[in-house]
């Protein structure tokens, strides 16, 4: 296999390679290809195709455009793997973005320095507006969707690399969580108790669901016998105002979240509510209803979610959060209450406990300064502990049972110092400390462990 360079023009240069004979007309055949650039860019790419043909991965080069692939993607591979509101996200940013600034460079001659270069405008001048630039975040957006179209190309044999692979994208920084402590967390549900929408925040604070989780939720998803939910749907809207119920994203967001008691409580009243209601109005609460709807039994609307949750914002007087931020508070707050953040991943329903930490990172100190005290008061090695341990010790050794003391009321002393069994942040994991009911565990005696230790 043979080929060989022919300058065309300044700066320009034809490659010609042989491919062999036609087997019906035993013509001989060949491929030519045009290089930009210096010489010795035109015998890289030379070498670079002989390379390919003796692999069996040479592409034949064809006047596809990137832009005319990129449609071909969106028809063929987008519309059968995402959902409905993926692909308007994908067909947004390549109509408004990639096919103005990309679209009409041949795909076999995309060469990683074009994106590199679209990378760097589209953070100057990349609005669509014109006025100013694109966040670091976004062009990255760009950068996965150009990714995946042209890894797609690969797989199809359409192009033999995928250019976007040598690009460095933008590294968006880490953006600041805000969550809500807990006396912002009641000054919430005391302004949200006024309206009709009490309930519904009040689930997303004390299981961490999306919205659009939350939204799709029907009766038949929930079991208040066994205190727990299913997510097995996600309801949202698209920009014409289709309003879409459809799968989860991902199966781990498939999942089922337990409930505390004061939430299971607080349901039931809102079921035997919605029971009356419909009674009234002539109908029945059935199974396949949303938990959340409106009077016609369509699923409540995020927008009308949103600007009401903003209403109760300002009306507590609190700072300006989202609605998907009380899925944060949610996780770090259980985070910072002890629970294994294995256990807060399924409930939030990451992919990997990974995900969980990296979101919550700034949780993190403040659990290993908890999980410090927490081993010193497992083992109780104060000072004074240390010195009675050491007296106890020499007493037994003379044979002198005097000063020792029962089994049963030093493990009861240390279960109060410890207050391992009634610290606030133990009956707020069991849902009891919670300003939706009184709390139910506030006068534990320590009687109580000591017949149980009688018992053993």
């Amino acid at each position: 296999m043979k080929g060989h360079i022919r300058q065309r023009s300044k700066g320009s240069w034809t490659i010609v390679v042989d491919v062999g004979r036609d087997p019906e007309t035993g013509k001989r055949q060949q491929q030519w290809h045009t290089v930009k650039g210096t010489k010795r860019n035109a015998q890289k790419m030379l070498n670079e195709i002989l390379v390919a043909m003796d692999k069996g991965t040479y592409v034949k080069p064809n006047r596809l455009t990137l832009g005319e692939w990129l449609g071909q993607w969106l028809d063929s591979y987008v519309v059968m793997h995402t959902t409905p509101r993926t692909q308007e996200s994908y067909h947004s940013i390549i109509h408004i973005h990639l096919l103005p600034s990309l679209g009409s460079i041949p795909l076999h001659q995309l060469r990683p320095q074009h994106i590199q270069s679209y990378y760097a405008r589209a953070l100057v001048s990349g609005r669509a507006n014109q006025k100013g630039g694109l966040s670091a975040r976004s062009v990255l957006y760009h950068h996965r969707i150009l990714s995946e179209a042209l890894s797609h190309a690969v797989r199809m044999g359409v192009v033999v690399r995928n250019a976007a692979d040598l690009v460095d994208p933008p590294r968006p920084p880490r953006a600041k969580i805000a969550t809500l402590i807990p006396e912002e967390v009641r000054k919430f549900l005391d302004a949200a108790q006024e309206t009709s929408y009490y309930v519904f925040f009040s689930t997303l604070l004390y299981t961490g669901l999306r919205r659009g989780e939350l939204l799709a939720l029907r009766w038949r998803n929930l079991d208040l016998a066994m205190g727990s939910l299913s997510v097995v749907e996600t309801a949202f809207k698209l920009r014409d105002g289709e309003y879409v119920i459809s799968q989860p994203k991902t199966p781990h967001s498939r999942r089922t979240v337990s409930l505390s008691l004061s939430l299971v409580t607080l349901i039931r009243v809102y079921r035997a509510d919605h029971e009356l209601l419909r009674i009234q109005l002539g109908d029945t609460l059935k199974d396949d209803d949303f938990v959340f709807m409106q009077p016609d039994g369509s699923p409540l609307s995020p927008n009308a979610v949103t600007l009401a949750f903003r209403r109760i914002i300002r009306k507590a007087g609190l700072n300006h959060i989202r609605v998907h931020d009380l899925r944060h508070t949610h996780a770090t707050l259980m985070l910072k209450a002890g629970v294994h953040p294995k256990i807060v991943s399924e409930r939030l329903g990451h992919a990997g406990v990974g995900i969980t930490l990296d979101i919550y990172s700034h949780v993190l100190p403040g659990l290993q300064e908890a999980a410090a005290e927490k081993f010193d008061r497992i083992l109780d090695l104060d000072e004074s502990t240390i010195i009675r341990e050491s007296n106890v010790s020499k007493t037994l050794a003379e044979g002198d049972e005097t000063g020792s003391r029962p089994y049963r009321s030093r493990t009861c002393d240390t279960l109060i110092k410890s207050q391992v069994l009634i610290h606030p942040l133990f009956l707020r994991s069991l849902g009891v400390d919670s300003p939706l009911v009184q709390p139910l565990f506030h006068r534990i005696r320590c009687s109580t462990f000591s017949s149980i230790f009688e018992h053993h």
